[in-house]
């Protein structure tokens, strides 16, 4: 059965940068399989933040971490990342990493339907 596994997440000030990492296993990230962010805050819906398309590398960000966020992929470490800078209080949730196999469009790529695996979450805590 894949999985995939987070790393990275932490407590950090305001301001402050994290490097989350996402590892999968017994899944091959290729070009056939697209990955994404999502987080999820206490009371809240799951949201998406970044999707990377395994087909041609094209990135969609959620507005909300545009400029700030930057997702990335190393398919030979079978693993993907997503930096975040300039972090604020409203990005404190946990984040979860998602591979699906496919091509989302930019319409579709926020749905949580659009990805057959999913890991089991690392929280980020922005405070002073």
């Amino acid at each position: 059965q894949p999985q995939l596994g987070e790393s990275g997440g932490g407590l950090v000030r305001p301001g402050g940068s994290l490097r989350l990492s996402c590892v999968a296993s017994d899944l091959i990230l290729n070009h056939y399989y697209s990955t994404a962010w999502f987080r999820q805050a206490p009371g809240k819906e799951r949201e998406a933040v970044s999707c990377m398309i395994g087909a041609d590398g094209t990135t969609y960000y959620d507005d909300s971490v545009k400029g700030r966020f930057t997702i990335s992929r190393d398919n030979a470490k079978n693993t993907v990342y997503l930096q975040m800078n300039s972090l604020e209080p409203e990005d404190s949730a946990v984040y979860y990493c998602a591979a699906g196999y496919g091509t989302p469009l930019k319409t579709t790529w926020r749905g949580l339907a659009q990805y057959d695996y999913w890991g089991r979450g690392t929280p980020v805590t922005v405070s002073s």
